[in-house]
């Protein structure tokens, strides 16, 4: 019966102390929290720990869903939130270099080729800036729609399609004064 319960109602039943909703939420969603909290950090570790808060705290955070959005878009907002949070706690501009040459673990079998632009991609996202940042991993590497992304970080749909824009810009930018 939970397997066919709806994640808002699963939501629901867990704010009011469902332990077995709560469990079905987390079985389904959790693979999605750690990617998506390891897509934003670029360090297993982090997304490890944040993944980690966040299932401990999540049924005191299930008490502000309101079911306005999808669980899905509210899990999303939990999740940047954590990052957010931890990045301003721990993150220092030190560990986040030493951080990228930990992508040839996550890229185990890919060409070496493969993983340097991996980590040249990521190190271009660390000069572009947090809300640019944050965009691109939701749009590019979690292949979120701009209307979802935009939804996600409270902003207008239209400010997720001008930052992806300038984004394109701002890689171009950086790449050319590489070459």
């Amino acid at each position: 019966m939970r397997m066919k319960t709806s994640d808002n109602e699963l939501a629901v039943m867990a704010a009011d102390g469902d332990a077995d909703a709560y469990r079905v939420l987390l079985e389904r969603h959790y693979d999605t929290i750690f990617r998506f909290a390891l897509r934003a950090t670029g360090v297993r570790e982090d997304a490890e720990d944040i993944a980690q808060e966040i299932c401990l705290s999540l049924s005191g955070k299930l008490r502000s869903f309101r079911g306005e959005a999808k669980f899905t878009t509210w899990l999303y907002r939990v999740v940047l939130n954590a990052v957010r949070d931890a990045s301003r706690k721990t993150m220092s501009r030190e560990r986040m270099h030493l951080a990228y040459a930990d992508i040839a673990a996550l890229t185990r079998g890919a060409e070496a080729e493969t993983a340097r632009e991996i980590a040249w991609v990521y190190e271009l996202l660390d000069q572009v800036g947090e809300e640019l940042r944050e965009t691109a991993v939701l749009v590019l590497a979690e292949g979120l729609n701009h209307a979802e992304a935009a939804e996600i970080l409270n902003i207008k749909e239209t400010t997720v399609s001008w930052r992806m824009h300038e984004l394109r810009k701002k890689l171009k930018a950086l790449a050319e004064e590489e070459a």
